[in-house]
């Protein structure tokens, strides 16, 4: 990781015209683009309000929490804003593997002047707090208990981290921000729905200055997006047949919301499936290899029937095939 991104905003951006957002918000940022910047996707559409609670984060130091569902796209508008700000971006999954000892460092044997010493490794987190970093925690709900504790401790926006192992105080830098995503708001899974989700302590949450909710985009919206990307099908026949593919993903999202499936077509997996079928020549099999083949077996007849009543064909996998 480089040592030397204590770097300060300087430049200021109008949030109207980067983000297209009706507002007279100016905001601080980089002139200079580093290697942890995230790239800009020119096509990217920001959610209002989504987009004022992580400007919020960034303007003012705000510790901001983005809920929604799977597949919605949280730590992608963190991200886009940041490469927008050109403000250096890092993403940790904060899966049931990462420990306390991969955010906070460990002793490791290292060689100086040709000899073996035991040196402390500083971790991600340590670094993070003494640079111009914004550090996204993905599947906060997901994380150790030991982990959350060890965050607990940077969540005041003027707290300083105690590293225990070097007996060292590393006070934040002016610049470091933090986002975490959350498929649930702290409750646990109350739903069913994401397995391995643990309920975040009050004490936690309520350190979460702004929590904002992100859901799945409108027709009308994913449809932009997608033809954004795809003007090519920018016709009348194109844009039935992408509405038809956006309501297959639509029927995904509330068969999951509803228990009834265990997968969602995101927005991404709608870009891919027509991406796949513009090579395939063939909406069907691009369906199955871009999102079909993921699915449970016993939930394949469920999904090929949202895909047959869209598009008015049955798919191999189909009930009505499989017993014909």
């Amino acid at each position: 990781m480089e040592n030397n991104l204590n770097i300060k905003p300087d430049i200021k951006i109008s949030v109207n015209q980067t983000f297209g957002i009706d507002s007279d918000m100016e905001i601080e940022a980089f002139s200079k683009k580093n290697d942890y910047v995230p790239e800009i996707d020119k096509n990217y559409i920001f959610d209002r309000d989504t987009t004022l609670a992580i400007l919020s984060g960034f303007a003012f130091n705000k510790r901001v929490l983005i809920q929604g569902y799977h597949g919605t796209g949280k730590s992608t508008h963190i991200e886009q804003i940041a490469a927008r700000l050109n403000w250096p971006c890092v993403r940790i999954n904060l899966d049931s593997h990462v420990s306390r000892i991969d955010l906070i460092g460990k002793d490791a044997i290292t060689l100086k002047d040709g000899k073996q010493i035991t040196e402390f490794k500083e971790g991600i987190l340590p670094w993070a707090i003494q640079n111009s970093i914004a550090l996204v925690f993905d599947e906060y709900d997901a994380g150790r208990p030991d982990v959350m504790f060890v965050i607990q401790r940077v969540l005041e926006a003027d707290g300083n981290f105690t590293l225990l192992d070097k007996n060292k105080v590393i006070k934040q830098n002016k610049y470091f921000r933090l986002f975490a995503t959350t498929n649930t708001v702290g409750l646990g899974d109350t739903t069913g729905l994401y397995h391995g989700t643990q309920q975040i302590n009050q004490g936690q949450m309520d350190r979460w200055n702004i929590v904002s909710t992100l859901n799945y985009l409108s027709l009308e919206k994913e449809m932009e997006i997608v033809l954004a990307k795809n003007k090519n099908l920018n016709n009348s026949k194109g844009k039935e047949k992408i509405s038809n593919m956006i309501k297959v993903a639509s029927l995904t999202r509330k068969g999951f919301i509803a228990g009834d499936i265990s997968t969602v077509m995101s927005p991404r997996t709608v870009l891919h499936w027509v991406e796949n079928s513009d090579i395939f020549k063939d909406n069907g099999y691009a369906f199955r290899v871009t999102f079909l083949n993921k699915c449970d077996e016993v939930e394949k007849n469920i999904i090929s029937e949202y895909y047959q009543r869209c598009f008015g064909e049955e798919l191999p996998e189909s009930m009505i095939n499989n017993q014909g």
